[in-house]
């Protein structure tokens, strides 16, 4: 290449760089994060395209050039929390672009069609990278850690906080949308007596789910939950309602509604976020979930109205922190010993970042993790006033 071209390349990276530095300088002084500083939070350049990748692609360049290796940082997750819990929040322009936003509200990015291609893409990925990564139940949903420090016992005291909520009793029938590999059904039916019907998109969650509950009153299904038309004692959804998009809420509570027996109760655990508007993060919704969407409390109030009293509002975001970063630690300590060539690194980098970022996210209370009960309205035994 001829000197003067290198010369114009290098003068063209290096104002790229100033832009870059001029724009989110300011940003990152606040945020007490330095490039190529000395502390864990401290983002290392690797590659000067960097700045150029951020500046055009915003949180998507952010994430690819990760993942290429472009950048590196000891503590992603405390980068994101540091940036995050500025108080001019001018960093979340990045979180949901406005082609997302777009997308989200034009289209019906979660109708039937296309609801298997995160059954696919995210959790069909190998139930081996699960069982590495999660708890001995198998449970992929926040931890509940008011009395726990570990992951396996903040599991089963969030499945049974669940239970204990929808007051389960021995012989009672319930609907688990959005089942994963029959954590909450395995558990119900062995420490409730309780009979679980769960419904999933994913086929490797219900091959792996029915070989763990084998014996017990439960079914797993491969099954959308708008086919869904039989009556239940009670109703929970653990993580699901992530995938169902604004423009199907009023559906799935009708679905919900429609399933529910008159004195019955309905669960949802959900994360949420702060704001209404439409659309989710463009990598998560890239390379993670894809068709995802977070509902808001309000969103999530307005589709239970006319079918559901909202009766109890649980929100234990912090929660989602600690597990994120146990999950993160158990799978370096699965996924490392296999990384043999270049795919795998890719794949290990892309995880690693998503539960990271996700972590920093909920440690800022730029996420939370809610549990919202409900019910028709019906005096129940749990929300009956003294008379």
């Amino acid at each position: 290449m001829p000197e003067s071209l290198i010369r114009n390349s290098v003068e063209s990276k290096s104002r790229v760089e100033h832009i870059a530095l001029k724009r989110f300088g300011p940003l990152l002084e606040k945020a007490d994060v330095q490039i190529n500083g000395s502390r864990p939070w401290d983002p290392q350049i690797n590659n000067s395209d960097f700045f150029r990748r951020v500046l055009l692609h915003g949180s998507l360049g952010l994430g690819d050039s990760y993942v290429d290796g472009w950048w590196e940082c000891q503590q992603v997750d405390e980068l994101v929390n540091r940036i995050l819990r500025l108080p001019s929040n001018k960093s979340k322009r990045f979180t949901i672009d406005l082609l997302s936003r777009l997308r989200a509200t034009l289209f019906n990015l979660q109708k039937e069609s296309r609801a298997v291609q995160v059954g696919k893409q995210h959790y069909d990925v190998g139930n081996e990278l699960y069982q590495g990564m999660l708890d001995q139940r198998m449970v992929y949903t926040c931890g509940y850690w008011a009395r726990s420090d570990n992951l396996d016992d903040a599991q089963q005291d969030k499945l049974d906080l669940v239970c204990k909520k929808i007051f389960l009793k021995p012989g009672m029938r319930v609907l688990d949308i959005g089942c994963g590999w029959g954590s909450f059904a395995k558990f119900a039916a062995e420490n409730y007596g309780a009979k679980v019907v769960g419904v999933t998109i994913s086929r490797e969650q219900v091959k792996l789910g029915m070989e763990m509950c084998k014996g017990l009153p439960v079914d797993l299904r491969f099954q959308d939950y708008r086919k869904i038309n039989e009556k239940f004692d009670a109703v929970i959804s653990l993580g699901m309602f992530e995938h169902v998009g604004h423009k199907n809420y009023r559906t799935y509570m009708n679905v919900a509604h429609n399933c529910l027996h008159e004195e019955g109760l309905f669960l949802l655990h959900t994360i949420g976020k702060n704001s209404s508007l439409p659309g989710v993060d463009p990598w998560v919704g890239k390379y993670i979930f894809p068709n995802g969407e977070l509902p808001s409390l309000k969103l999530i109030a307005k589709a239970a109205e006319s079918c559901f009293l909202i009766e109890d509002v649980h929100n234990f975001g912090p929660d989602y922190d600690r597990t994120l970063m146990s999950w993160h630690d158990n799978f370096k300590r699965y996924f490392l010993p296999r990384i043999t060539g270049p795919a795998e690194q890719r794949f290990y980098r892309m995880w690693s970042y998503y539960l990271q970022v996700c972590a920093g996210a909920f440690r800022a209370r730029d996420l939370q993790l809610w549990q919202v009960v409900l019910s028709k309205g019906m005096p129940h035994e749990a929300y009956r006033r003294p008379e």
